[in-house]
């Protein structure tokens, strides 16, 4: 309970201190709950937003399965942006987001990482050798049994047979960010993040990719919170323009309209 409860402080303590865009206006800011992987592109498009419409966004980001959860327990959200389906899903089947303006928006990569002076090369397919690569060195990703990025890693492993092999060696990081600072400390030698965090980082590396068959596509649903104002929707049709669309592909994302998914 103390775990959960200090989750619940440093979101609320996050949200409260992110910085209004477009401050100075007298409107209500739009509140946005993001999966912590969008960070960047989409503080750029929210900032991008304000400047257009005088409509100011404020963000709280952390993983999926803690801001699904802050919304279920009562914080006040208006959007819903998550790395994952089965987050978005929990929401829906509690009534707590409008299914009409469920949107799948983007799809990732999921990419094994390390120090960028890091000398480990390593080819992954079925069977290949993680845990001796890893040494006495731990895996860092988001916590399997919650975080996205840790349930699309451990379906990866266990498809190519090597999850029992480092099962109980992770860092079962509470996002997909902290699971990148780990590599980034050299703390961890390897990590299992998705693509675009590795992009953003220039202290580590892709060490290879994941294939696309070994675990489910990544997908990232957004959806108005059943609570939502009716300018929150503005925001929402902003990231699916085409402001959106060069945005998440500037970040390495690929907008799924573009394959006919949306």
């Amino acid at each position: 309970m103390r775990k959960v409860r200090g989750l619940g402080l440093i979101l609320w303590l996050s949200l409260c201190s992110l910085t209004s865009i477009a401050a100075g206006t007298n409107k209500p800011p739009i509140t946005v709950f993001a999966a912590a992987s969008l960070t960047n592109v989409v503080q750029e498009l929210g900032d991008g937003f304000a400047k257009e419409t005088s409509i100011p966004i404020r963000f709280s980001f952390a993983a999926s399965s803690a801001l699904a959860r802050q919304i279920e327990n009562g914080a006040p959200a208006d959007v819903f942006f998550s790395a994952d389906l089965e987050w978005m899903d929990y929401l829906q089947t509690r009534n707590l987001i409008r299914h009409d303006t469920r949107h799948n928006m983007l799809s990732n990569r999921l990419v094994l990482i390390a120090p960028t002076d890091s000398k480990i090369k390593l080819k992954i397919e079925p069977g290949f050798h993680l845990a001796e690569v890893l040494g006495k060195g731990r895996l860092a990703t988001g916590d399997p049994d919650a975080v996205p990025v840790g349930r699309y890693a451990r379906e990866a492993l266990t498809t190519l047979g090597v999850w029992n092999d480092v099962a109980n060696r992770l860092v079962r990081a509470d996002s997909v960010r902290s699971a990148l600072a780990f590599v980034d400390r050299g703390e961890a030698p390897l990590g299992i993040v998705y693509e675009t965090d590795a992009l953003i980082d220039e202290r580590v590396r892709v060490v290879d990719v994941f294939p696309v068959n070994s675990h489910l596509p990544i997908v990232y649903p957004i959806a108005l919170t059943s609570e939502a104002r009716p300018e929150a929707a503005k925001f929402v049709e902003y990231l699916r323009g085409p402001a959106g669309d060069v945005a998440f592909k500037a970040h390495g994302f690929t907008p799924l309209h573009q394959e006919g998914i949306r």
